[in-house]
């Protein structure tokens, strides 16, 4: 483990704040992923984005923009969204710090593997008005702890960050500390792993390079699954065919 800032949640209050641009990253959904060594059009291009070479926006505000626009243009949710990415300094160099309105790069494990592959990744996201929102930490790209709930992690290496998670109130234990924000903590979990501050200033300001990302297909399926144990102990499981439905 690398020598670790020792942010809190206290410092991540300002994402609550209702001038912060970020809250409607947080209301709609959203993905932020740190990568040490990186570029940001790399980075971008790994993601499958449509530009080449990258457009640029300046600041969080135009980038929501640019989101809202998409939106509009289609008469159902996009089939793709909005990536930007830009170069902050971190422990050990140049990270690339990636954010995604309305998007899932963070959390797609296949992009993680390959970005992390000699260097380390941390993400974290929100799927929106659920809401579902998960941790990863990837290190030579293997995922060594993600968890939606401090106390329910997976991962090749599950406990490594349970005394940092601790220190910052996610307690692993399942024992969450009642005036601790979770995702302001996970806010400051992530600036630990990287020596990344991300300030509200820093999004606001930032020149992000700029691409459209689509959405993964989703998978065939060929069965259904239905296991269901009721009050009194009484197991139902069946399994359903495509063909049976």
């Amino acid at each position: 483990m690398h020598r670790m800032t020792s942010a809190t949640a206290a410092d991540y209050g300002w994402i609550r704040s209702p001038s912060s641009l970020l809250r409607y990253a947080l209301d709609i959904g959203y993905t932020l992923t740190l990568v040490r060594g990186v570029s940001p059009d790399e980075l971008l291009r790994m993601a499958g984005a449509d530009a080449e070479p990258p457009e640029e926006c300046a600041g969080l505000g135009e980038l929501i923009e640019r989101h809202q626009e998409l939106v509009d243009e289609c008469d159902d949710w996009p089939e793709s969204f909005i990536a930007g990415a830009f170069t902050v300094q971190g422990e050990g160099g140049d990270w690339a710090l990636l954010l995604d309105v309305g998007g899932d790069l963070g959390t797609r494990p296949g992009f993680m593997e390959s970005l992390s592959a000699g260097t380390r990744a941390v993400s974290h996201s929100s799927n929106g008005g659920k809401p579902m929102d998960f941790f990863h930490w990837y290190e030579n790209g293997e995922l060594r702890t993600t968890f939606e709930w401090p106390s329910v992690r997976t991962g090749s290496t599950p406990d490594d960050l349970n005394a940092v998670m601790t220190d910052l109130g996610l307690d692993p234990s399942g024992d969450q500390a009642t005036d601790v924000d979770r995702k302001a903590a996970v806010f400051a979990l992530s600036e630990r792993l990287t020596g990344v501050q991300v300030t509200e200033e820093l999004l606001a300001e930032a020149v992000y390079r700029v691409g459209e990302v689509p959405e993964e297909p989703a998978e065939e399926w060929e069965s259904v699954v239905i296991d269901i144990t009721d009050a009194h102990g009484e197991r139902t499981y069946m399994e359903l065919r495509r063909d049976q439905l």
